[in-house]
């Protein structure tokens, strides 16, 4: 016998012993389980089935991650059978009998050969579903099962400070469970859209402001964005392309208060040079450039080298 055949009949023997979690590789390494929640759990008892759970995709704007939002999805789901009200049983009113499959144990017992021998494995009873009884008068809506098909609105609390990709999870709203067990979950995977004027930076927004020439020259006052309406920003004279500013705690907030306080939006500089120019505008730049103020003395060339370096350190 081929060792991919000893580790096929050790899938089979944990597959039958944990219900379908375990796992085995043609190499040593590639041993591993697999989950356990394969729909009830619960010991030798009666089971607690528990239902399947969603995945849902949520698009936010960064305004929307910055406040918070609450948003309603249309599921298609396994919902309680409202015939029977998740009973199983017409009419709601549950009448049963012992199991004959597992004689009301709600397993079985399995005998398989192995290189070891005859091994006796105890897996689930297929027919009561570990309940050990089943029920006489099975629901006509349900076939018996408790849940049904159906569509239902659900609201999701979007915290603040979410970022893209992570995923908010929201307990009891995904399929109803057999038997009125405990319902599953929605798994909400959040994705941001790109937005028009501010990039991301964990908690810090940095917004590209671009300011003519006479303005980076003799300074004064600009507005700016925020993702809660514009501020006005004041600009020095003499501002250099690369000048950061920064606006305390505008950013965006720790989520569920991982963190202190919001972060900041950071203004970044660039200032805009005309690609075309009137005959009045060339000559009037061609007097300025004859002035020594408009040529960088060494202390200013040393100060936006640094600035330049900083951008890749």
């Amino acid at each position: 016998m081929s060792m991919d055949d000893i580790f096929s009949q050790f899938g089979d023997i944990f597959k039958d012993l944990f219900g379908g979690g375990a796992s085995f590789g043609g190499d040593f390494s590639d041993f591993g389980f697999g989950g356990f929640g394969g729909g009830f759990g619960g010991g030798r008892g009666k089971p607690q089935h528990h239902g399947g759970d969603l995945r849902l995709k949520v698009k936010l704007t960064l305004k929307e991650c910055a406040t918070g939002v609450t948003k309603k999805f249309k599921v298609r789901k396994k919902v309680t059978c409202t015939h029977c009200h998740g009973t199983g049983a017409e009419g709601g009113a549950s009448s049963t009998q012992t199991c004959g499959t597992c004689h009301g144990t709600g397993y079985v017992i399995r005998s398989q050969r192995s290189v070891f021998g005859m091994m006796q494995t105890q897996a689930v009873c297929p027919d009561c579903q570990g309940e050990g009884t089943i029920i006489k008068n099975k629901c006509s809506f349900c076939g018996g099962t408790g849940v049904t098909t159906g569509d239902e609105v659900v609201e999701v609390k979007i915290p603040a400070g979410v970022a893209n990709g992570m995923v908010v999870n929201v307990p009891g709203k995904g399929d109803a469970a057999i038997h009125n067990g405990v319902p599953g979950s929605i798994q909400v995977y959040v994705e941001v859209e790109q937005d028009k004027d501010f990039v991301r930076q964990d908690k810090d927004i940095i917004y590209n402001l671009l300011i003519d020439v006479p303005t980076a020259a003799l300074g004064g006052n600009v507005e700016v964005p925020t993702l809660d309406g514009k501020v006005k920003v004041k600009i020095d004279p003499g501002t250099q392309p690369g000048k950061v500013l920064r606006l305390r705690g505008k950013g965006l907030p720790a989520i569920q208060g991982y963190g202190y306080g919001n972060g900041d939006e950071i203004i970044n500089i660039s200032v805009y040079v005309p690609e075309t120019l009137s005959r009045e505008e060339k000559e009037a730049l061609e007097k300025m450039r004859q002035s020594d103020n408009f040529h960088p003395n060494q202390s200013v060339r040393s100060r936006i080298f640094n600035r330049f370096k900083q951008m890749f350190e």
